[in-house]
């Protein structure tokens, strides 16, 4: 009964951070959901491996990272887009300007995307940025720096000089 206590406790404290950061790996909200779900699962089965070892956070947001990417393989995933409404006027010709930064952010390819969410809104470093997604240090940074050039790009230099 203890490990159930402290796995609930656990997710009610993290179940939105890790929702949110889904959310910005994959930008679907259902399918963020699923993915925390599954992340949460796989957590929970190594519960007294990983509370013992102290590295709950870091398990649960490299599980939701893996989640994320297994589910970006499969094919009909690529082929539809889950809208919550239908526009008003056809998307096509859409201009950047009219990007806001999740659709900059889905616009990023998936390894961009996964070092440009855990660097910069879970705000870990490049060290454990790097062995949370398997990679060199190396590879986050310039997966980080064309990550963000693209993301100038789309988002125009406008929204990045207003904010200094």
């Amino acid at each position: 009964m203890e490990r159930d206590r402290e796995f609930a406790e656990f997710v009610a404290a993290r179940a939105l951070v890790l929702r949110r950061t889904a959310y910005l790996l994959c930008g679907d909200w259902h399918r963020a959901e699923d993915l925390v779900q599954t992340a949460l699962t796989k957590l929970y089965v190594a519960w007294p491996r990983v509370r013992k070892d102290g590295a709950v956070d870091a398990y649960a947001r490299k599980t939701l990272v893996r989640a994320s990417i297994d589910e970006s393989r499969r094919g009909f995933r690529s082929r539809e887009t889950v809208v919550e409404r239908l526009p008003d006027t056809p998307v096509s010709g859409a201009a950047p300007a009219d990007l806001d930064v999740r659709d900059a952010l889905a616009a990023l390819p998936r390894g961009q995307r996964a070092v440009v969410v855990l660097r910069y809104w879970e705000d870990l470093s490049i060290t454990e940025t790097a062995r949370l997604l398997g990679r060199s240090e190396g590879t986050v940074k310039s997966q980080a720096a064309k990550g963000l050039a693209t993301l100038r790009e789309l988002l125009g230099r406008h929204v990045f000089e207003e904010q200094r």
